[in-house]
């Protein structure tokens, strides 16, 4: 990707991405470098959380 032919021609159709892809697509490659052992604990962290309701107490702010 440092062609910068390649990469101008795919900003003109694609346009600029939003900062949500890029910081999906860092965590992503993040994700990768992990050994198959660790992604597998982030899966399973991150099903968790998901399936845990927020909790509204002082001592787990929403942001």
């Amino acid at each position: 990707m440092k062609n910068p032919t390649f990469i101008a021609e795919l900003h003109k159709k694609l346009g600029t991405p939003s900062s949500e892809t890029v910081e999906s697509l860092r965590l992503l490659k993040a994700f990768l470098k992990l050994s198959p052992r660790k992604r597998g604990e982030v899966i399973d962290l991150v099903e968790r959380l998901a399936a845990d309701p927020p909790s509204t107490s002082p001592d787990h702010p929403l942001s």
